[in-house]
């Protein structure tokens, strides 16, 4: 499927969340309690219910013109798709810039096939709202990092990658089919792949080739006339408030991530050093893609998850008026840096609270979308 389609149906300057939202303390009690035994599945679906609930009301109150379930029914981005006694702790992940760290799961059946879908989640939220919605998926990369170099039993890597590659694009098709109005690919292990640290062992340039051959594999199996509604998002890492591979050069990265052949991309740069240079070089990536006939938008990230600072609507407009300096405004759009809580449990240290690191990604997000806004006006007939 190499057909490619211009970009439509988007309007000027988009804006959409990443994916998560940060669950209420309650809520990661009642899971806890739930994987304890203390807590019935009935009672634990009816906390998750209500969890969804106020996620989508509060946002349509931000006046967000794309809602999403901000993630409250699963454990983390990466694990979803796994069902009991599918995998065992594994290797390291990543090492955060706090010095904590996350534990990879490893696969120990075959073959592989997904046992729960994202889709499930847009589906439980179209009863609950008319809306369009967003739905987050998990990348092909971040499970081919369980899958063991050996392969397991009779079944070698390379076929079990297969599985996952189909499992991947099932997910993605599920989705659209209950409804949902975009997908997103999470793609956090792509800056990682280029961090050289011997704590997570898998890391390494030579890594990210493969992480885009296998997100392409699996955008090759989706309807071309989807590809413009797929994203990918990339950032450095958002847990406990700290990022895994900030220190990377998204230099190293850009030119490699847009090799993808998504219709758009998300990509984090409220919280980088230097913005502008970031915006520089998608500009001039997005221009030789475009010069290749692979045409593609850009969200930037406009609020940082990570701090409990809230950003002003009118510095969100001046981030997406300086980044169209290199970005056409036709091809640019507005997000969050990253999820607000990519994994269930998260005490949000920097915030205090979770429930009030949930007030305030609520209020980042209702200043993302007042100053797009504001940004496409002042662009005007420039978007």
């Amino acid at each position: 499927m190499n057909e490619r389609i211009e970009p439509a149906g988007w309007g000027p300057l988009p804006t959409e969340p990443v994916g998560s939202i940060p669950r209420t303390a309650r809520l990661q009690h009642a899971v806890l309690q739930a994987e304890a035994g203390l807590l019935d599945p009935a009672e634990l679906a009816a906390e998750q219910e209500e969890a969804v609930r106020d996620t989508l009301d509060r946002l349509a109150e931000t006046g967000s013109p794309i809602l999403s379930d901000g993630e409250q029914r699963r454990s983390s981005f990466a694990t979803y798709p796994l069902g009991r006694g599918d995998a065992e702790a594994g290797a390291v992940f990543a090492v955060f810039a706090d010095g904590h760290h996350r534990v990879m799961p490893r696969l120990v059946r075959a073959p592989f096939r997904f046992q729960r879908w994202a889709a499930d989640d847009v589906t439980a939220a179209r009863v609950l709202t008319d809306a369009p919605l967003k739905q987050a998926v998990v990348s092909p990369s971040m499970l081919s990092l369980m899958v063991p170099d050996e392969g397991i039993g009779e079944h070698s890597r390379d076929e079990l990658l297969d599985d996952v590659v189909a499992g991947c694009a099932e997910d993605i098709a599920r989705c659209f089919a209950a409804g949902a109005a975009r997908v997103s690919i999470d793609f956090t292990e792509g800056r990682l792949a280029l961090r050289r640290d011997l704590r997570a062992p898998w890391a390494g340039p030579e890594a990210l080739g493969g992480f885009i051959e296998l997100v392409n594999r699996v955008l090759d199996r989706v309807d071309p006339a989807l590809r413009d509604r797929i994203g990918v998002h990339t950032c450095p890492g958002n847990d406990r408030d700290s990022a895994h591979s900030a220190d990377v050069d998204y230099a190293e990265l850009i030119p490699e991530l847009l090799q993808i052949e998504a219709g758009y991309f998300l990509v984090q740069t409220a919280s980088e050093k230097d913005p502008l240079r970031v915006s520089r070089l998608i500009g001039t990536e997005l221009a030789r893609r475009g010069s290749a006939g692979r045409p593609a938008r850009v969200l930037i990230g406009v609020t940082d998850p990570r701090s409990p600072r809230l950003e002003t609507a009118e510095q969100v407009r001046d981030r997406l008026v300086a980044a169209a300096r290199f970005i056409p405004p036709e091809l640019l759009g507005s997000t969050d840096d990253c999820g607000f809580s990519p994994y269930l449990v998260d005490d949000k240290p920097k915030h205090g609270s979770p429930d009030h690191a949930r007030d305030v990604a609520f209020a980042k997000i209702a200043a993302r979308v007042r100053g797009t806004a504001l940004a496409a006006e002042e662009l005007g007939g420039r978007a």
